[in-house]
């Protein structure tokens, strides 16, 4: 019996079908279909649906509005084979994080598809740029600023915000209500039948925080490039234009990001790079003297750059200005890096020389154990290696743009 049941079991992963239609055809499309990255805020740890077989749950949105298709496809039913035990209610778990009005059936979608003209992105145009694709031809891309004012703009973010579930790991939705919300979008333009028509890219949502008196710190929040538009560039143009809009402004202190994932902490060095390479603070003869006050103040004046963000800059940029064949040069970055990076461990050492004045010896033996100075020296390396890794990572990118 146990064994049976099992055959009942779906990854919820691979049962998604997510799709963003432009064209009728598009339905029976395979190349459309992508799928998520996690599923586990909706249906678990195990990312497991009970009760079917061959479990297909599709999401089609339209292109521009996100209008939804929602419907359960399935060979076979637990429910029809045994008694006593239930499937999951797979669609009251989908109904709790997409909004009503979804279309059930095929006919019904394809009717609103063909309204999607009709569909023009919401707010304020801040930058446009062209990606060349491999086909041959240049593809224009907008990023606007929106908020809760826009007519349409609320329902159409219900329906944006429910990528979230399934594209980054531990996403929330926000409280929509609080003004302090910035929206900014990425639409693709394409050409239908004679007519221009908009595509959903991707989007970032940034909160305005308070800082006294008289200054608000912009705070990233969520961001994400959906997937059949990831790797073309759009996550950098976005966080560049996001950065300029707020660079503008006298208010704005400075601009960080809210639990910042390694992808982004990557995007953010390229972009912050970019945007610094051409301050004469980091010219090459600057950068070989060291990180300097000069730096931090530029960087937060003209760039709207905090402290911290700054000196990832300067190591990135002293890197390209290092010549690392060179035994002085780079013994000279190593330990400038690392001087950075050994901060921890002498928080760790101050804080033993606090307890020596207070714990018993074996109590104090127990806490040396823990700290190998060998293993130090080998975890400092470690990071001074990944790090450098990730810097030229970087270069390569900014040589290349």
């Amino acid at each position: 019996m146990e064994k049976k049941l099992a055959e009942y079991k779906c990854n919820t992963n691979e049962a998604i079908q997510l799709k963003l239609v432009r064209f009728p055809e598009d339905l029976e499309d395979d190349n459309t279909t992508f799928n998520p990255e996690y599923s586990h805020q909706v249906f678990g740890d195990d990312e497991v649906a009970f009760g079917y077989k061959g479990l297909k749950i599709l999401l089609y949105y339209i292109a521009g509005n996100l209008s939804t298709l929602f419907r359960i496809e399935y060979t076979s039913k637990v429910n029809e084979k045994f008694d006593c035990v239930e499937a999951d209610d797979v669609e009251s778990k989908i109904r709790e994080i997409i909004p009503p009005g979804f279309c059930t059936n095929t006919d019904d979608f394809v009717s609103l598809l063909e309204k999607e003209v009709n569909f023009k992105p919401f707010g304020m145009l801040l930058h446009t740029y062209s990606v060349h694709e491999e086909a041959g031809e240049d593809i224009t891309y907008q990023i606007y600023k929106a908020d809760m004012t826009c007519p349409g703009f609320r329902e159409y973010h219900e329906r944006l915000q429910t990528f979230l579930m399934w594209f980054i790991e531990t996403a929330s939705f926000i409280d929509v209500d609080d003004e302090r919300w910035n929206y900014f979008l990425v639409f693709e333009k394409y050409n239908k039948d004679g007519a221009t028509l908009f595509a959903t890219v991707g989007y970032m949502t940034v909160y305005n925080y308070y800082v006294y008196p008289d200054k608000t710190r912009p705070r990233v929040s969520q961001m994400l490039i959906l997937p059949p538009f990831q790797g073309e560039g759009h996550g950098a143009q976005l966080l560049e234009t996001v950065h300029r809009y707020y660079m503008s402004s006298p208010t704005v202190l400075d601009i960080t990001a809210e639990d910042p994932s390694e992808n982004y902490v990557k995007l953010r060095d390229f972009v912050l790079v970019k945007l610094c390479q051409d301050l004469l603070c980091f010219s090459p003869v600057k950068l070989m003297q060291g990180f300097s006050q000069e730096m931090v103040t530029e960087a937060q004046q003209k760039l709207k750059i905090n402290k911290q963000h700054t000196r990832r800059v300067y190591e990135i940029l002293r890197l390209r200005a290092t010549n690392m064949g060179d035994a002085e040069q780079s013994r000279s970055y190593r330990l400038d890096v690392k001087r950075r990076l050994i901060g921890p461990y002498k928080k760790k050492q101050r804080e033993l020389a606090k307890m020596r004045r207070c714990l018993r010896p074996e109590e104090m033996t127990n806490q040396l154990n823990q700290i190998d100075l060998n293993l130090q020296r080998e975890q400092l390396e470690e990071s001074f290696q990944q790090l450098v890794s990730d810097y030229r990572r970087v270069l390569e990118r900014l040589a290349q743009a």
